[in-house]
This record gives structure tokens, C-alpha cells and sequence, in this order.
């Protein structure tokens, strides 16, 4: 796969700033981004409208649980949630009985982070406030995991119930792209670079400092939140953001269950080869441990 992305330059679209700017009317189309006709065929699907955005959500046809997953895309604010996206959820809904809920949320440039934030609490008040705190998962890739963090902590500081997981899938939480290990990093990244990056980020932040935690939550408290969980690969340039994060948790006494995967690359755990297969495992595994069927 990783010569695959390399032979097909994949890393162009971010290594580049046109290309990147090219990239972004044929890859937000929200017709594009609907749950394909296969995952409707194997889970059940409803969708609503929240503040006039697209929210998915995938039941499973049997055998249900209590648990409900809120999750939020990558893409790095700029990019609609892929088929990859959905075949991740499908085979995690069919795995352990959860919900799943995928918001279609506001994405720059045409939006900035205010849009996108308000958008993902209104999902998460309709969905998932409701239910206790142990049967409420927040979980994203990328700039989803950073909206997932974001959110996590927006909870806890208007004492709302925490939810009980917060899982990190190869999260971006930082926009400034400014840690000086992100360098050697990009070398080894066969799909993200630092420019594109911190030109999506500047789109998403508007006139916002970067550096805020509402954009770059890794700035943010630490502390008061659910049970937190990081998958990252090595041939990530937003390795520097997990390890990080582990490092100010660890700092704060806050435990987290930190998984690095040799050579894998961004976002792989939601593919469906084998490493990422046991990754996903280990994800189903955090979805279910103490819930309620």
C-alpha cells in the first residue's frame, strides 16, 4: 500500500498547496460522501439533518448493545468522510453490536471551526446526552480526532457527563504543525506533508490563533476526561502529535492506553489488512469492555 501511494503521489495533494487547493470541490461533495449501497446492505442506516448538515447512523441488523460511537472524520477539515470511513464503521457496528453516528460536519474553507465545533455539540446533544456516560464513546482519525478531543473537553468544562472512551485514531491535534520532529517524520509519510497541513489548518482556523486549544486541542487540559486511547503509526508525520499528547498526559498523571504500530502510515487502522484488522480489534475491544448488551 505504501508503494501504491507513492507510485500513485498521493502525498502531492498535501505536499503541494495548488494541489491541495484543487483538491477540495471534487472531494466535498456530501452526495459523494453517503454510505455506500454495500453498507446499507449489511447494517441499517438512518440519516437526519443537524444544522443542515448530513448525520449518518449504522445500527446493527442483530444483536445490539448499548453503546453508541460519535465519530468524526479525517480529512484534515477540508476533505469528506471516504469509503474507507464507512467500511471501518460497518465492520466495527457488525463486530460489537454499538450504534455508530457519522456527522457530515461543516468544512473549511467555506466554513471555520466555530461552524464545525457548534455543528458537532448539536450532533452530540441529539445523540448521544441522553445516555449514560458508560455507553458513550467519542472516536475519530485525524482531524476527527482532534474534534473528538475538542469535544471531550468542551464537555467536561461545562460539567456535562464525561463519556466513558476517547479513542485517537492517528489524531491531529495540533495545527501548527510546529514540533521540529514533524521534519524527519514527513520524510517517511507516503500520504500527509507538513505544508498542506498547516494550509488546511490555517483555512479551518480563520483569524483564530492556530495555536488554540478549540484548533489544537494536544494545548488544551488534559485532565477530567474519559478513558483515553491513541493508535498511531511511525510512518506518520502527526506522530509527533500522539507522542506528545502520551507525554503531557503522563506529566498530568493521566493514564492512556497508547498503541504505535511499526512503519504503519496515517489513518491505517481503518483499512482492512491484517495489521489493520488487529488494530480494529483492539478498537472493538474499547467499544464493548464494560458495556451493557
Amino acid at each position: 500500500m505504501i508503494a501504491a501511494m507513492r507510485l500513485t503521489r498521493r502525498k502531492q495533494t498535501f505536499a503541494d498547496i495548488a494541489k491541495l487547493h484543487k483538491s477540495l470541490e471534487p472531494r466535498q461533495r456530501p452526495a459523494d460522501a453517503e454510505p455506500p449501497a454495500s453498507v446499507q446492505e449489511q447494517v441499517l442506516v438512518t440519516k437526519q439533518e443537524i444544522h443542515d448538515r448530513p448525520v449518518y447512523t449504522l445500527r446493527p441488523r442483530r444483536g445490539y448493545s448499548s453503546r453508541h460511537v460519535l465519530y468524526f472524520h479525517g480529512g484534515a477539515y477540508v476533505h469528506q468522510i471516504q469509503k474507507d470511513h464507512w467500511s471501518f464503521l460497518t465492520r466495527l457496528v457488525t463486530a460489537t453490536g454499538c450504534t455508530a453516528t457519522a456527522p457530515l460536519y461543516p468544512l473549511a474553507p467555506d466554513h471555520r471551526y466555530d461552524d464545525t465545533i457548534s455543528m458537532v455539540k448539536a450532533v452530540y446533544k441529539e445523540k448521544l446526552s441522553g445516555l449514560p456516560g458508560d455507553d458513550q464513546i467519542l472516536m475519530g482519525d485525524s482531524a476527527g480526532g482532534g474534534l473528538a478531543l475538542v469535544l471531550a473537553q468542551s464537555l467536561r468544562d461545562e460539567g456535562s457527563p464525561q463519556p466513558k472512551e476517547v479513542v485517537l485514531l492517528s489524531p491531529w491535534l495540533d495545527i501548527t504543525m510546529s514540533d521540529p520532529a514533524q521534519q524527519e517524520y514527513d520524510r517517511h509519510d507516503p500520504y500527509l506533508a507538513i505544508n498542506g497541513l498547516l494550509e488546511a489548518g490555517r483555512l479551518y482556523a480563520g483569524g483564530l490563533d492556530p495555536s488554540d486549544p478549540l484548533v489544537s486541542p494536544l494545548n488544551g487540559d488534559v485532565t477530567g476526561l474519559g478513558s483515553l486511547s491513541v493508535f498511531v503509526g511511525t510512518r506518520d508525520v502527526l506522530l509527533s502529535d500522539a507522542r506528545r499528547f502520551r507525554a503531557k498526559a503522563e506529566e498530568h498523571g493521566v493514564p492512556v492506553e497508547y498503541w504505535e504500530y511499526e512503519d504503519m502510515f496515517h489513518a491505517w487502522m481503518i483499512a482492512s489488512f491484517p495489521e489493520a484488522k488487529q488494530a480494529s480489534g483492539r478498537i472493538a475491544d474499547l467499544v464493548v469492555r464494560g458495556g451493557r448488551t
